[in-house]
């Protein structure tokens, strides 16, 4: 390998140098702050799992973005984790099994063998917080609320709400008898909006369902895309009616505690069809292609780890708040420079200034008062009437 190759690092994966890492980690720390504000406690899940654990109810997105290795120990197969959610379900459901409802939050690198986009990292460092154990809409409501003051926090600008139900389409489809195959082929027609492959693929069905499938890739909009569904899907089967009232719910709480947040709703928009099953929502801004973070409802996942319970949550990219938003994270403090030197009282006093809060930088022997400036030191340590004491530089 040439020598030049060693420092190139592959498509997707990128250092974080000063003071952009400061930055991230002030950012980190501020958000896991409010989620403990809320009542998240924090988890820390292991970087690499066995695979049966780590894809157990996960779709085959997750298992293609997933890195494999083979342990040198057992021989088994082992993952690096490209999600943490399912990691986050497995602890509720099986390591803490509480009773009532329970609400975790993590932050974490994780890796993806392929990336979500063209433009994105394949290292982003995800955080996120889960609510367990209740299936009302106002645990929902309760998750996007938390995404929203999260990117309030972090300064997002012009932030888009995009909601949706998983339950709409998937109550059409049963009760359409459709086959897994013809499921999966209206499934990918809605999802680009192809209104002809969709009238195609619903043409042997009865008129009705016909009409309301096609429907779905219309309703698309602000708020009164939700008055035109209650109207298109009047003679939908109750669950899809369960599961637009519940839309409906959410849209009121929302729009009641964030009057500003442009809410849109896209009642074909299907973002993990087979891993939610219940409203979806995602965050967009203006100038960006993908959603800055994304969530909703999946009571299932539970069932995979022994013990199934409702579950919604929501996640984003540490890295792409911090870069998109204006978060006041503070400058790193000047620090005060102290020369070379084994004097004991000079040691005490670097101990005293540090144990304040302060940021010391002790010179390395050769390095000369010239270099305070370089490592960020607007003062020094001096001995100055007989006692160290810290003054401007010269």
């Amino acid at each position: 390998m040439a020598t030049v190759d060693r420092w190139l690092l592959p498509d997707g994966i990128e250092e974080v140098l000063p003071p952009e890492a400061a930055r991230i980690e002030i950012a980190r720390r501020q958000v896991l702050d409010l989620f403990q504000r809320w009542g998240y406690e924090f988890v820390v899940t292991p970087h690499i799992e066995y695979l049966e654990s780590l894809l157990t109810g996960a779709g085959q997105d997750l298992d293609l973005r997933t890195f494999k290795v083979t342990d040198p120990l057992s021989g088994r197969q082992m993952g690096f984790r490209a999600d943490i959610t399912p990691q986050v379900a497995r602890i509720d459901a099986h390591t803490l099994r509480r009773e009532g409802p329970s609400r975790l939050c993590y932050a974490g690198s994780v890796l993806h063998a392929q990336p979500r986009a063209l433009t994105t990292s394949r290292s982003p460092i995800q955080l996120g917080a889960e609510l367990y154990g209740d299936a009302s809409p106002a645990s929902d409501v309760e998750v996007i609320s938390l995404l929203v003051d999260t990117l309030e926090l972090a300064e997002v600008p012009d932030v888009h709400m995009d909601l949706g139900h998983v339950g709409i389409y998937r109550g059409l489809v049963r009760a359409a008898e459709l086959s897994g195959e013809a499921e999966q082929q209206l499934f990918d027609a809605l999802q680009r909006k192809a209104m002809d492959e969709i009238d195609a693929l619903t043409e042997a069905l009865p008129e009705s369902l016909r009409r309301m499938l096609r429907a779905l890739g219309e309703l698309c909009g602000g708020r009164d895309v939700l008055d035109l569904a209650q109207a298109c899907l009047v003679d939908a089967p109750d669950d899809v009616h369960a599961a637009l009232d519940e839309l409906v719910a959410i849209a009121d709480a929302l729009e009641l505690r964030y009057p500003e947040l442009p809410l849109y709703f896209d009642l074909g928009e299907l973002r993990g069809y087979h891993y939610h099953t219940g409203v979806v929502f995602a965050a967009f801004v203006p100038a960006v292609g993908q959603a800055i973070a994304q969530g909703g409802r999946y009571d299932d996942i539970g069932a995979d780890f022994g013990r199934a319970r409702p579950a919604t949550g929501f996640s984003t990219d540490l890295k792409t708040l911090v870069t998109l938003g204006r978060m006041p994270l503070g400058e790193e403090p000047a620090g005060i420079w102290a020369p070379d030197s084994h004097d004991v009282y000079l040691w005490q006093a670097v101990r005293r200034l540090r144990a304040a809060g302060e940021r010391v930088v002790q010179a390395l022997p050769g390095q000369e008062l010239a270099a305070a400036a370089d490592v960020g030191c607007d003062r020094q340590l001096l001995l100055h009437d007989g006692r160290w004491q810290v003054l401007a530089l010269d």
